[in-house]
């Protein structure tokens, strides 16, 4: 259990804070310091955020991850609902109350805007948006509006995606698609602004679905750790009920679809190829594990432990023998299709070893494979010349192997 982001109310009677005691999820929690008895503030099954007591103590503003879209709530005192009026699909942080106790001011970053400031006045219901982020000249309203999808997985689980769809009038007919799988494992996608990605939806015509398996963040407890040790490759019959799903969907071209992931998503990436080869048709995966237990070996020594917590524990042999057999090293003579790796030589965190390993396995198998190294990289390309010339070559990559 955790108890997280401690703060006093206006009189300092009462101490706030959220916490997951006995629930799946992080709730609103209130603290009588005169007597110590605690009360559950929060009502929805979601994980509270963030959250900001007005200076009088009146009012309290609180954030809900809602399968990944961020609800505010705004309560008074005795814990009865205030009303706030509908607001923009995204990302809400950094919510500051007004010393008059009557606005809340937040950040809110959606698909169509990196980062702007609102701010909701409680008591007539108005929303203002105070900044229009800077996009470079383009305009953002052209910019798609994700999609919720929520699809039951091979055991029932229930699972769920975001989808970016291109304008049909420009980009008439069944869409190629691009999955874009989350690192972590345990983070989330979530509504954000797409940022170069844009590029891929608005020019080149590409849906990118953004998946939330089993073992995601925001979900509750229960389904943080359905992916651990031995289940997970529970993970990747998750992505099959993605493709299941978008063999259904009318708009969507599941002849066309390719799979990108970063981090763990680069594992996620290399597992789907090697359990899906058939059903995709390129693959991009960066700075991402392809052997379990070369990657726990070779990964910093401040990380082995806490790594060893979630996929296992390479010096056991019972969990080396099944972290070898999940490993997409063991399995890369099924991935026939076009793939690109893309690694830092500096990487702290997955060694390019692990890129380097599946390049060379892969080549054995005669298709196409193209490996990016930036020498001065770490986890991740973050000088924008390094950043530049990675967004080409994926794009290119795109245009050669999926769109053609």
């Amino acid at each position: 259990m955790s108890y997280l982001n401690p703060r006093f109310s206006g009189s300092d009677a009462d101490l706030y804070m959220t916490s997951d005691e006995g629930n799946e999820y992080q709730r609103l929690v209130r603290v009588h310091l005169a007597d110590g008895t605690a009360n559950v503030v929060n009502t929805e099954p979601w994980d509270v955020e963030s959250f900001a007591v007005s200076g009088d103590g009146k009012r309290i503003a609180y954030v809900t991850n809602e399968n990944g879209i961020s609800t505010l709530h705004v309560i008074d005192a005795s814990g009865h609902a205030v009303v706030v009026p509908p607001m923009p699909k995204g990302l809400i942080t950094d919510l500051q109350w007004r010393p008059d106790g009557h606005v809340i001011g937040f950040d809110l970053e959606t698909a169509r805007a990196p980062l702007d400031v609102y701010s909701v006045d409680v008591e007539v219901h108005a929303l203002m948006r105070w900044t229009e982020s800077e996009t470079g000249g383009l305009n953002a309203a052209q910019n798609a509006e994700p999609e919720l999808v929520t699809l039951k997985s091979f055991d029932g689980t229930t699972i769920s995606a975001f989808v970016y769809r291109p304008d049909a009038a420009r980009h008439p007919g069944k869409r190629p698609v691009v999955l874009i799988i989350h690192g972590g494992p345990e983070d989330q996608s979530r509504p954000w602004f797409q940022n170069r990605l844009n590029y891929w939806i608005n020019e080149l015509g590409i849906a990118l679905v953004y998946p939330n398996v089993r073992g995601s963040l925001g979900y509750g407890k229960t389904f943080l750790a359905l992916d651990n040790k031995m289940k997970r490759e529970d993970t990747i019959k998750d992505i099959g009920a993605i493709l299941d799903w978008i063999g259904t969907d009318p708009r969507l071209d599941a002849g066309r679809i390719g799979v990108y992931g970063p981090s763990y998503g680069g594992y996620m990436t290399l597992a789907t190829m090697t359990h899906y080869n058939d059903r995709i048709r390129a693959a991009i995966e960066a700075v991402g594990i392809s052997n379990f237990v070369t990657f726990l070996e070779n990964t910093s020594g401040y990380r082995k432990d806490l790594r060893r917590v979630e996929y296992g524990d390479e010096r056991i042999p019972a969990e080396r023998e099944f972290l070898t057999r999940v490993s997409p090293l063991t399995s890369a003579s099924k991935i026939s299709k076009p793939l690109l790796v893309v690694a830092g030589d500096k990487d702290p965190r997955v060694p390019a070893s692990e890129g380097r390993q599946i390049v060379k396995a892969v080549r054995a198998n005669g298709g196409p494979v193209w490996w990016l190294l930036a020498k001065d990289e770490g986890h991740g390309f973050v000088k924008k010349p390094n950043r530049d010339f990675q967004t080409l070559a994926m794009t290119e990559f795109w245009q050669e192997f999926l769109l053609k």
